[in-house]
């Protein structure tokens, strides 16, 4: 039996950058489980998991285009200190996140730099812009 769009799929997986590091992992946590081709993953895992059987493992490499998109500079801009709540300790890398009315919680922005005056920020997806590498494992087919 091999994977096919359509099939709700567990996998366990770790994902890689280029320079080798670790962005994330399912291993030794939950496996992930989703249906190929509904959009619950990046175009490129979709197409990676399609025809594997339970039990087999494979390297995937995904380019910008069927991950998160190249990064859009439109996305990158300055904000006033003042538009931020003043008991907010902001500092680069910090991550804000809204409560969709869905009840899921939604990165937004990431900051970059602060200010006295202004905060630059990035509403890209941190990995927006990055070839990524996964290592796959189909553990079922449901």
């Amino acid at each position: 039996m091999q994977a096919k769009s359509g099939d709700t799929v567990k996998v366990d997986y770790t994902g890689t950058l280029d320079d080798g590091s670790q962005f994330d992992t399912s291993v030794g946590f939950a496996p992930l489980e989703f249906t190929i081709g509904a959009g619950n993953v990046i175009p490129g895992f979709d197409r990676a998991v399609i025809g594997m059987s339970p039990g087999e493992s494979k390297t995937a490499r995904i380019p910008v285009e069927e991950a998160y998109g190249p990064h859009d500079e439109n996305m990158v801009g300055l904000l006033n200190r003042n538009d931020f709540p003043p008991d907010l300790e902001l500092e680069p890398g910090l991550i804000l996140r809204v409560d969709h009315p869905s009840g899921e919680t939604i990165s937004v922005i990431r900051i970059v730099t602060v200010s006295e005056s202004a905060v630059l920020v990035d509403a890209n997806h941190p990995l927006a812009g990055k070839d990524l590498t996964f290592e796959i494992r189909l553990l079922d087919i449901l």
